[in-house]
């Protein structure tokens, strides 16, 4: 037989020699019950965006068809005519430039950095151009837009995201050319009145799709540009062939077709060092689009001259502003979550890869023939039942404690804590001779701890919650890990009893792979966190040192076992020792659950932090304590969400493909943890099945959880104790 013994050389905790009393909870200060509200803003904020960034990278953008349509509707005077198109559905005009007359045309700009090397040759040879900019990039470098106004060159609207226009409806339409219109206003003050179409070229190439693209534009008071020459640099056919591409026959006018962004532009800026020279050799002049516009009005005769930009309204440019701000913060957003979706990933195999050394370890160590904790520990033990209000599930919870094959005895001692629903009454009602029924004021879990444990007479101390059920032999494997000295908590293995609803199976599979499997790590790692409230055994000794059991959070029993690691004490995970609990069966009772679960934790960590800065064994222990806890509990159930915020996104805005493969990868690897986790539990596997089905509402509920409750602790509210309602457990499990 081996008596319970302790070190004798424990550090006591600071504030461990002030007991508290029984006595009537501290008041709370409650927080707003979970609700949709939560749920409903963080969805529509990500929702927002997710949808902001999709439509800033072209998500929602045609791609051009490569039919040809003919060019019936199309007015042979433009067909034939200059690329300077004023067409409404009254009239149509077509302009060509002066001969020895060039306008360089620039698109899908601005870019940080080829836009300004286009700018330093053109500022090289004094020559001005004309910018056709997306929308998009405007508002994500309107700084670039800026340096272009600043100096002198001038602006066209090429859309927002470089749709095929004549694919859309008419109001998409018009949301392009205004999306780009505000970013313009935001950024430099100005709005155009000159637009090219994505994928145009040369007048000639109009056809009947086009054609009413043209017209609505003329409509809504927009000039069209298209163009002469093509330099087709957007190929990299290099630097001659571009220069080729871009030259004029002989003495004509020439709008020619560059590009300043979408890929590497360097042999277009080479080009154009070497283009602009040449053709001011051949006697060219060099002008800005609607320059050359007034030079043809001149030429005709006609008594009009044009200037493209003009002063954008006050509110224009607030909204230009807002648009600009909006579309950079959803850029640094995913650019966040791109960042955090490594993150995840590497947490996650990181964890899973520890796991299955450590855990696998620990587990072979435990099944070798020659293991033992010690001498068998046939000493008595006090179990402790704290109640409220457990009428559904106490009878069968006692019976199961009292008939214990434990040889030294078993105590158990019932403290009712105010119940109203005749909970102690049920206990004596049993007639057990080895149970005593305490009753008391209502004070709080910790309260009705403290009253059993100064009332059992025993220094083998097991609590349980009272609603669990134990095995025949829980209480007597889960002591036998005192024959260790220095061993001063035991955790036991928590089944869920009620698993029929898929809530529960859910939890079943949480319960065995999050809780039981993360025990055997931290056991080895001597870092175990939390001994669970349904089944923990404890020695007197050790209780005393952590200075008892505490309401300053509402976990516990996590914070009781970081007060015993602090204080040298060692605590061991049995998985031996099992106890069937009934899990929360409906939604709103298991966010209730996991939402104090979560802020007691956190409650927890935050009452311990300053002991990361202690020496010897209270250091040791919550540094690697708190960082596991703050890394696995706390940073990756938060960061979690991204890996399927990022799953949605890319299937409807990304390569479908690549996105299921690295989610069913993601599921992979869940699915590969959860079956060791249940081999080395002895579980059936068979309720895997719903593992997928946990990735899509389980998961997410766990998510919102964490968030509520990391804003409760930031907001300071205070959580009260939400009870849960029991339905009882099933015969099978009551009868073990």
């Amino acid at each position: 037989m081996v008596e319970p013994a302790g070190p004798t050389t424990r550090r006591r905790l600071p504030g461990s020699t002030r007991r508290r009393t029984p006595g009537p909870a501290r008041r709370r200060r409650a927080v707003p019950p979970p609700s949709g509200i939560l749920l409903g803003t963080v969805l529509a904020l990500l929702a927002g965006v997710l949808l902001v960034g999709a439509y800033a990278n072209a998500s929602f953008a045609p791609d051009r068809r490569n039919d040809v349509a003919g060019q019936r509707e199309v007015p042979t005077s433009v067909v034939t005519g200059g690329p300077i198109i004023s067409a409404s559905s009254e009239l149509v005009r077509s302009y060509r430039l002066p001969p020895r007359t060039i306008a360089l045309t620039f698109d899908d700009g601005p870019h940080p950095v080829w836009t300004r090397e286009v700018l330093k040759v053109l500022a090289a040879h004094q020559v001005k151009g004309t910018f056709f900019v997306l929308g998009s990039q405007v508002a994500r470098h309107p700084e670039v837009t800026r340096e272009l106004t600043d100096g002198g060159h001038q602006l066209g609207v090429h859309t927002f995201t470089h749709p095929d226009l004549a694919e859309l409806p008419a109001w998409r339409q018009r949301l392009e050319y205004a999306q780009t219109q505000l970013a313009v206003a935001g950024a430099t003050g100005t709005r155009t009145s000159l637009v090219r179409f994505p994928y145009s070229s040369h007048p000639g190439a109009i056809d009947n799709r086009d054609w009413p693209v043209v017209t609505a534009a003329g409509d809504l008071g927009y000039l069209t540009l298209l163009n002469d020459t093509d330099s087709q640099d957007w190929s990299l056919p290099g630097v001659d062939r571009i220069v080729a591409n871009a030259a004029p026959d002989g003495d004509a006018g020439a709008v020619t077709l560059w590009h300043d962004a979408g890929g590497d532009r360097s042999q277009t800026v080479a080009a154009l060092d070497r283009f602009i020279p040449m053709m001011k050799e051949r006697g060219y002049r060099f002008v800005t689009a609607t320059e050359g516009l007034n030079l043809a009005f001149a030429a005709a005769g006609v008594d009009h001259r044009m200037d493209a930009a003009t002063p954008a309204g006050t509110g224009e440019r607030w909204r230009g502003r807002t648009l600009i701000w909006a579309v950079q913060g959803a850029d640094r957003m995913l650019t966040v979550f791109g960042v955090l979706f490594v993150v995840v990933g590497v947490l996650t195999v990181g964890r899973t890869l520890v796991l299955f050394v450590l855990a696998g370890r620990h587990a072979r160590r435990r099944r070798a023939r020659d293991w033992s904790w010690g001498p068998p520990v046939t000493a008595p033990v006090s179990v402790i039942v704290p109640a409220y209000n457990e009428k559904e599930g106490i009878a069968a919870a006692v019976r199961s404690l009292a008939g214990g094959d434990h040889p030294g005895g078993i105590e158990v001692i019932v403290v009712d804590d105010g119940s109203t629903d005749g909970t102690a009454d049920i206990v004596d009602a049993l007639g057990l001779p080895n149970v005593r029924v305490v009753r008391k004021p209502n004070g709080g879990k910790p309260s009705a701890l403290n009253t059993g444990l100064a009332l059992a007479r025993h220094d083998l101390i097991v609590m349980v919650d009272g609603d669990t059920v134990f095995e025949p032999d829980a209480v007597r494997r889960l002591v036998q890990p005192f024959a260790d000295p220095q061993v001063g908590a035991v955790a036991g293995n928590v089944k869920v009893g009620n698993r029929r609803s898929l809530i529960a199976k859910w939890q079943h599979i949480e319960y065995v792979i999050g809780f039981n499997l993360d025990r055997r790590l931290y056991e080895t790692l001597r870092c175990m966190s939390t001994v669970p409230g349904a089944i923990g055994g404890f020695r007197r000794e050790a209780l005393r040192y952590a200075g008892g059991m505490t309401d300053d959070t509402l976990a516990e029993d996590t914070d009781i076992t970081i007060a015993l690691g602090r204080a040298g004490w060692k605590v061991v995970y049995e998985e031996t020792a099992r106890a069937w609990t009934e899990a929360p069966a409906t939604m709103g009772q298991l966010w209730k659950q996991r939402y104090r679960w979560s802020y007691g934790t956190m409650q927890a960590m935050w009452k311990h932090r300053r002991s990361v800065l202690d020496r010897g064994a209270s250091g040791r222990f919550t540094r690697r304590c708190l960082f596991f806890l703050s890394l696995f509990g706390v940073l990756l159930p938060l960061l979690a969400p991204v890996i399927d915020l990022l799953a949605l996104y890319g299937l409807f805005f990304l390569d479908r493909r690549a996105t299921a493969v690295a989610w069913l990868v993601m599921l992979g690897v869940q699915t590969l943890t959860a079956v060791v986790a249940f081999r080395l539990d002895r579980e059936k596997l068979g309720v895997l099945w719903v593992l997928p089905l946990q990735q899509f509402v389980y998961r997410q509920l766990m998510y919102l959880v964490m968030v509520q409750a990391v804003v409760t602790a930031l907001t300071g509210g205070r959580l009260g104790w939400q009870k849960l309602r029991r339905t009882g457990l099933e015969p099978a499990v009551r009868n073990g």
